[in-house]
């Protein structure tokens, strides 16, 4: 069966959320694992056949956790993983579209195939307090993430990715 592997990073919960969505989602069509960008490693990028990175967009830039995780796996894995389909889903408070840009640029460097434009959900946190409080991502954006685990998951199931 094929393997997806869903890394996120998270500080207040909702690329969590959004991650967990996708991965049970993908699950029903693929192996599925969900990691922690802090934990995942270069192995797991070898063990998957296609991949979603969902992170939270912190002052207009990939959050660092996961950029971490790109920095300690770029090397390893490169010409090791191209060709294998990804997608993206970023958690922002009003923008978000920088963040999906850097990840776009490090899965291009991995010659990672993109499978649909990145999925950006906007929390509209705009204060101190609502920016760092912890989030409920709302059921019709989770669904929205749902829909991206099972396309990804029965495209690569299939074979059509």
């Amino acid at each position: 069966m094929a393997t997806l592997l869903v890394v996120f990073h998270t500080r207040t919960g909702g690329s969590r959320q959004m991650a967990e969505a996708a991965a049970e989602a993908a699950s029903l069509e693929t192996t599925t694992q969900l990691k922690r960008a802090e934990t995942a490693t270069p192995d797991d990028l070898l063990g998957a056949d296609g991949y979603i990175f969902c992170a939270p967009e912190n002052l207009a830039a990939l959050s660092g956790p996961m950029k971490d995780f790109f920095d300690r796996c770029y090397y390893p894995v490169l010409g090791r993983i191209e060709g294998r389909p990804y997608a993206q889903m970023i958690c922002a408070g009003s923008d978000g579209e920088n963040a999906a840009r850097q990840t776009a640029r490090i899965a291009t460097g991995w010659r990672l195939r993109e499978v649909q434009p990145p999925l950006i959900i906007r929390t509209n946190a705009q204060t101190p307090e609502t920016i760092l409080a912890e989030k409920t991502i709302p059921a019709a954006h989770l669904d929205r993430c749902r829909d991206l685990g099972a396309a990804l998951g029965a495209g690569i199931s299939m074979g059509v990715f």
